[in-house]
């Protein structure tokens, strides 16, 4: 079952991942052997898994595990289903949907209103995403709760429906711009012991696509980043495709942007072929724009060379997105920033390792498929006695991509000009260009190329690092298998775990092994009938998913693990409904908590500061969700989840 809001959802997907990495970079030097291979291509159609209807698969049955207190929710395949299911002893409840009041005078969310941005401006954005909450100094019963709204689907407007065929309306365009951003609330535990917002809160805030924001870093002010609009490069409008998030040691937000080259169009074939970031990035050539043709109503969204200053000085636009945006959620009056030191692409998350002694790396993903992993490591030091005096951190620093080895070895290359062969003749005749051109430089370095990386999470005590590998179904044509990416037409994705030398964020080298291979249970067979492996590591003992994208840690070391994939294609019909699932770090033990509506994503995932309270996000749910009636025009969704003894997730 796919109505039209589910099939726009579809067709964005496929631009999530629609730029395959050209570059030649082998993969790991020592190839999976072709007996394994037999055993495991096209090892995972329907028919042939069997054990997907039960096998393993432990729902109803309390976990082993002494971190998975819970029992296992069962899969949902109902087409019609349209509710969360969570995992008894516990309750979860809509808590934030797009169109909610945010900023004063923001009007109540009304589904058949006109196409009124100044609204839409006040209002929760669209597609909620990654988040993080932030208590207040001292108080563990107060926050903010701060999401990212990574795009908009088309009941956004009172027609439901967006038309790139001809121009745009610039009120829908503008629309769509507000919706997208990054909302600031308050939240505050009741007398009755139940998580609340605070309407009137000064914290209250919406940042947007309309929303002025100061260029910082090695491209600051730079001839890249200068536009007709901003011709000294220092100021950038708006923040677009907000994914995955992280946080500092000082208590500020990062949101990073993901799937911004679909925004932009670049006509001039001869000028595109020239241009390393517009062709490398993937950014569309004809016809629109991939995501809304907003160029036909907002001419900086065309990034041709037209002959004319007026219309043709918007080259560089692109070039001021893809980046990590540091946002102060404590001072409604600041004004967010862009990082460039943290170097461009399809950027989803900086997740946070913090050492004893201060020093960090932000660990990323880049999403696409056989695109990198990458690290950036900040040139100063964290000082926990004053953390104002960190503010100026993220602008120094060096950008590291991951190269992988055969034998569980990996070493972190610099993407620093001068070094692994970013040279003038390479096409980077500056670090501006290393940054600006990421990607480009992680294939001239030889990274690795994997299987869509998406988000990364630290553990709390050991700084392991896990990242979950989403999906690749153009993994054996374009990149061979090798040994972290082990399957072609990897439908289920995996989740690798890294070891820093000595558990330094800034080290140089590391360990790393599979976690687990998605969509595999132990004991399972391929499709010649032939049990998949015993030693190759990784495989799931616990409850089968598919396609991990998002990933979080607890206080308490629990790894939770979000899903997205179509529900609606053949290959995913058995996993049923998009789900949140947990997982034991030592045992590997996976248990199915939660899950979501038809048609959606779960993504997104905060606690209060005592573990009793979760929020999680509903993102784009195909049918009414959350008001489940079957007629309801469908919004995304933050979900509140706690426990009915008032216990802590999870135990």
């Amino acid at each position: 079952m796919m109505n039209e809001h589910s099939q726009f959802h579809a067709r964005l997907e496929a631009h999530d991942d629609i730029t395959i990495n050209p570059s030649a970079n082998p993969p790991l030097a020592e190839l999976l052997n072709p007996s394994r291979r037999n055993v495991l291509k096209g090892g995972l159609t329907l028919a042939a898994l069997g054990f997907f209807a039960g096998g393993i698969s432990a729902c109803g049955k309390a976990s082993a595990s002494p971190l998975l207190n819970f029992k296992g929710v069962p899969v949902q395949i109902d087409p019609a289903f349209d509710r969360v299911l969570v995992t008894e002893g516990y309750r979860a409840v809509p808590f934030f949907s797009w169109g909610d009041p945010v900023e004063a005078g923001a009007p109540a969310w009304n589904p058949d209103a006109s196409d009124d941005w100044q609204a839409q401006l006040k209002q929760a954005g669209d597609n909620h995403d990654g988040m993080d909450f932030f208590a207040f100094p001292g108080e563990s019963d107060r926050g903010l709760l701060v999401m990212n709204h990574e795009y908009i689907n088309p009941p956004l407007h009172p027609s439901g429906k967006i038309d790139q065929s001809k121009p745009r309306p610039l009120n829908e365009v503008r629309k769509e711009q507000a919706a997208h951003g990054v909302s600031v609330i308050e939240v505050r535990k009741g007398a009755d012991g139940q998580w609340q917002r605070v309407m009137d809160s000064a914290y209250n805030r919406r940042i947007s696509m309309l929303t002025p924001m100061r260029l910082a870093g090695p491209l600051a002010a730079h001839a890249l980043m200068q536009t007709a609009s901003d011709p000294r490069g220092l100021e950038v409008l708006g923040t677009l495709n907000n994914c995955a998030t992280g946080i500092t040691p000082w208590g500020t937000f990062l949101t990073c942007e993901e799937n911004w080259p679909n925004y932009f169009i670049n006509r001039d074939p001869a000028d595109y072929a020239a241009r390393v970031a517009h062709k490398r990035y993937g950014l569309a050539s004809s016809g629109t724009s991939k995501n809304y043709a907003w160029e036909t109503a907002d001419p900086r969204f065309d990034a041709t060379p037209y002959p004319d200053q007026a219309h043709g000085g918007h080259v560089n636009e692109p070039n001021r997105f893809g980046w990590v945006v540091e946002i102060d959620p404590f001072d409604p009056q600041a004004q967010p920033i862009k990082r460039t030191a943290f170097g461009r692409f399809s950027r989803e998350c900086a997740a946070l390792s913090l050492g004893d002694d201060g020093r960090m790396a932000f660990y990323s993903g880049d999403d696409a498929k056989g695109e990198y992993l990458y690290k950036f490591v900040p040139s100063g030091r964290f000082d926990s006695a004053n953390p104002k005096a960190s503010r100026d951190l993220l602008d120094h620093g060096t950008l590291y991509v991951a190269k992988l080895n055969a034998d569980g070895s990996g070493q972190w290359l610099a993407l620093v000009h001068g070094q692994n062969g970013l040279s003038a003749e390479h096409g980077f005749p500056s670090q501006a260009e290393v940054l600006v051109n990421a990607r480009a430089a992680a294939d001239r370095a030889g990274a690795t190329p994997m299987d869509r990386p998406e988000w990364a999470a630290v553990h709390p005590k050991s700084r392991e690092v896990y990242v979950t590998l989403t999906n690749n179904d153009g993994r054996g044509n374009k990149q061979p298998v090798d040994k972290a990416n082990p399957r072609p037409n990897n439908l289920h994705g995996q989740i690798l775990r890294f070891n820093e030398q000595g558990a330094d964020p800034t080290a140089t080298t590391f360990t790393w092994e599979l976690f687990l291979l998605a969509g595999e249970a132990r004991g399972a067979k391929g499709k010649d009938g032939q049990p998949v492996p015993a030693n190759l590591t990784g495989t799931i003992n616990g409850d089968l998913f598919s396609s991990p994208d998002g990933v979080a840690f607890d206080a308490a070391g629990r790894l939770w693990i979000q899903t997205d994939y179509d529900d609606a294609e053949p290959a995913m019909q058995a996993m049923g409904c998009n789900q949140l699932l947990c997982a034991d770090p030592s045992s590997r033990e996976v248990r199915r908590f939660l899950v979501g509506p038809r048609g959606c994503e779960i993504t997104g995932l905060a606690w209060s500061p005592d573990g009793k309270a979760m929020w999680a996000n509903i993102q784009h749910p195909g049918i009414s969700f959350p008001a489940s009636d079957g007629k309801t025009r469908p919004r995304s969704t933050t979900v509140l989840i706690t426990k009915l003894d008032g216990g802590v997730i999870g135990s």
